[in-house]
């Protein structure tokens, strides 16, 4: 299967991008291959329990899992919105379906997410914005007025949080309690100091290549940490390898299938 159509067929790119109405609204895609790298997860974690279950009675199974299921277990408290209430959530952009502030603001100098989590956080936030009417507004107070008259507050949000640049906000929301972050390149992902401190950034040294930079595990392990001590093999590199220690062959065999030209 090819993700994509994955994402297509499994719902999620109904709910992912901007309204039809809006500029640039119409279904999008996730910007990586989501149901692939989540049906690996899913994968291991099947795995894992598969070998529970044997550690305790001895007995092996077999193990069945699909993209499309990945895709539409993934779409957790959407499918749930559709379940309860009998419709089906539709896009909404980088905004919640049920929960306001919630979503991405143009700053002075880039943008910034708010993720307004409860009325208390709101009303942090309305502190913090100068304006803290807007909290105790009976139209605001609560998250369920929020949501009902989302199109009355976001537009008044959008100019207040446009008047100041993304450090403004993160910085003074972080210190409150109110989560919020940047939205970061790539590139500046990879340079935020938690990422580097943290050894996602790996550089490995390499035969032809010099040193290759990779992205380290996130894993992280206190008996057994992961080790980046191999570099990405060469082509054939290990085939002698492989041939003498798992399949068994001898010298001669090897030879012989080398000099065919098999190998």
């Amino acid at each position: 299967g090819y993700d994509f159509i994955i994402q297509g067929m499994g719902g999620f790119m109904s709910i992912t991008g901007e309204r039809d109405d809006l500029p640039g609204g119409g279904p999008q895609k996730a910007g990586v291959a989501v149901s692939d790298l989540m049906t690996g997860m899913y994968s291991a974690v099947a795995i894992l329990a598969a070998l529970a279950h044997r550690d305790v009675t001895g007995q092996g199974q077999y193990l069945d899992l699909a993209l499309f299921d990945t895709m539409v277990a993934m779409l957790a408290n959407m499918n749930m919105n559709y379940l309860v209430t009998g419709k089906a959530p539709g896009r909404a952009g980088n905004a919640h379906q049920n929960i306001v502030p919630y979503q991405v603001f143009a700053a002075a100098d880039g943008h910034v997410i708010i993720a307004v989590g409860n009325d208390g956080q709101y009303a942090k936030f309305c502190e913090i914005a100068g304006h803290p009417e807007l909290a105790t507004d009976p139209r605001f107070a609560k998250n369920a007025d929020r949501v009902r008259n989302r199109a009355v507050l976001v537009p008044m949000l959008e100019q207040i949080v446009r008047a100041r640049p993304v450090a403004f906000w993160t910085e003074r929301l972080e210190a409150a309690g109110v989560p919020c972050g940047p939205i970061n390149s790539i590139a500046q992902a990879l340079a935020d100091p938690q990422i580097v401190s943290r050894g996602l950034r790996v550089d490995l040294p390499h035969p032809l290549a010099g040193r290759v930079p990779l992205v380290g595990n996130p894993i992280k392990m206190s008996a057994t940490p992961p080790a980046y001590d191999r570099h990405p093999p060469l082509l054939g590199e290990h085939t002698e390898e492989v041939l003498r220690e798992l399949v068994g062959c001898s010298e001669i065999e090897i030879r012989a299938l080398r000099e065919a030209g098999t190998i």
